[in-house]
């Protein structure tokens, strides 16, 4: 069987291994739960972008939001890459990383002021403005600071990526964008106001979209707006098409980078827009199937029912780990990271949370005992950065591996470093 993230996890000799390093030993030395990351597979899956977007003037923007340990972005910058951030905390880690605001850009709908002086200051690359108020506001913070913001208009084009509802950002009925009908009055808006300077546009339509067909249909409802802003005497430089490609979770087969790259270039080119810089904002098909989560059996619990009883398999990671599964009923492949003889069965892998909700996996079919380690697949977007302390239950640790080389690159936190700020009556 094909393991989401091969060729850099594969099972060599019953045990699983990323990057050859055998995962049960990294559980061992460090503990679970624990996220181990492949930094060479990340950045196989970034020159991917990268090989296809050669010769053309493009940036490719890492999504932050995906997963924004300082390590990673570290990785990413010093791979040539830039940066897509939704928050002002998000850049401060991008410069802590070593990280250039020259080579960020700015989304969000709700950005504060207090986000926007702080961007503006760092001399982010360009701003992707959501509404006509945010353009108003961006342009008195602009004016106070004696400069002129560069904006982006994020244009909802009205395409159905066919994904998960929590992850769709380009329909009509999403909070994200201006409206496609709305985009020309408020590019004559920004291109007005004396504190801005129109620079892009921008769309991005939802998440782990397995098709090419949405991209291509968005693209040509950018550029037609693109042609009307330029007949309107407003110069547009770059077109940013976003990101929310897709990876193999289970059985999905999403286009890679590389044909999804050169098929929107092709219609750039057929439309006669190719010579336009060009940005892409990747986010989980950088990171998703780079990273696994690693999980102690607890107790196993077998069902006695007759009428439907449950094997629980109890593990010591749980939804506040990795939401994912509890948040959108998300699939996620289970493996043991040593293979033991017998008979599997099947078991729902669920934490120790306080949820009825908090399940990694149901009807999964393994040969487990107490105290083995399993890895949870493809764990490397949306785990830490979405991890909570709920239940008090303190964060996990991060180790990144890069050839022979193991990283911790986060310590596991401790209960009482949850609760250091608070303070009794």
């Amino acid at each position: 069987m094909k393991l989401p993230g091969a060729p850099f996890l594969a099972r060599e000799a019953g045990e699983l291994r990323l990057e050859g390093h055998a995962l049960a030993e990294l559980a061992a030395r460090f503990g679970t739960p624990l996220f181990v990351y492949s930094r060479q597979a990340m950045l196989s899956a970034l020159r991917a972008y990268q090989r296809a977007l050669h010769g053309r003037r493009h940036l490719v923007c890492y999504a932050m939001k995906a997963n924004s340990s300082l390590a990673v972005l570290q990785t990413f910058a010093q791979a040539g890459a830039g940066f897509d951030i939704v928050s002002g905390g998000e850049l401060a880690r991008v410069l802590a990383a070593g990280g250039e605001a020259s080579r960020v850009v700015f989304s969000g709908v709700g950005k504060t002021r207090a986000e926007m002086r702080q961007a503006l200051q760092a001399g982010v690359r360009c701003f992707n403005a959501e509404s006509v108020p945010e353009l108003d506001t961006l342009n008195e913070e602009a004016l106070a600071l004696g400069c002129r913001a560069p904006v982006s208009l994020r244009v909802n084009p009205d395409v159905d990526a066919g994904t998960h509802p929590y992850i769709s950002t380009g329909l009509k009925g999403n909070k994200f964008g201006i409206a496609h009908a709305q985009a020309l009055g408020a590019y004559r808006h920004a291109a007005a106001l004396p504190g801005l300077h129109v620079v892009g546009i921008d769309c991005h339509i939802g998440s782990q979209i397995t098709q090419l067909s949405p991209y291509l249909d968005a693209l040509d409802r950018l550029l037609d707006l693109v042609e009307a802003v330029e007949a309107a005497g407003i110069p547009i430089h770059h077109v940013d098409v976003g990101g929310g490609l897709g990876i193999t979770y289970t059985d999905e087969t999403p286009p890679d980078a590389g044909t999804l790259v050169r098929a929107l270039l092709q219609r750039l080119d057929e439309r006669g827009h190719g010579q336009r810089e060009v940005l892409f904002e990747p986010g989980r098909s950088l990171v998703g199937n780079a990273g696994v989560l690693l999980t102690e059996v607890l107790v196993l619990k077998p069902g006695f029912t007759e009428d439907g009883g449950k094997n629980f398999c109890i593990v010591d990671a749980a939804m506040n780990d990795l939401v994912r599964p509890a948040m959108y009923e998300a699939y996620m492949a289970i493996e043991p990271c040593s293979q033991r003889s017998g008979p599997a069965e099947s078991w729902d892998v669920v934490g120790p949370v306080c949820e009825s909700g908090d399940w990694l996996g149901r009807d999964r079919r393994l040969a487990v005992a107490p105290g083995d380690k399993l890895a949870v697949l493809s764990a490397g977007a949306y785990g830490m950065a979405m991890a909570s302390n709920y239940n008090t239950r303190p964060r996990a640790a991060e180790v990144m591996v890069d050839g022979p080389r193991v990283h911790l690159i986060r310590e596991r936190e401790e209960a009482r470093a949850l609760f250091a700020g608070e303070r009794l009556l």
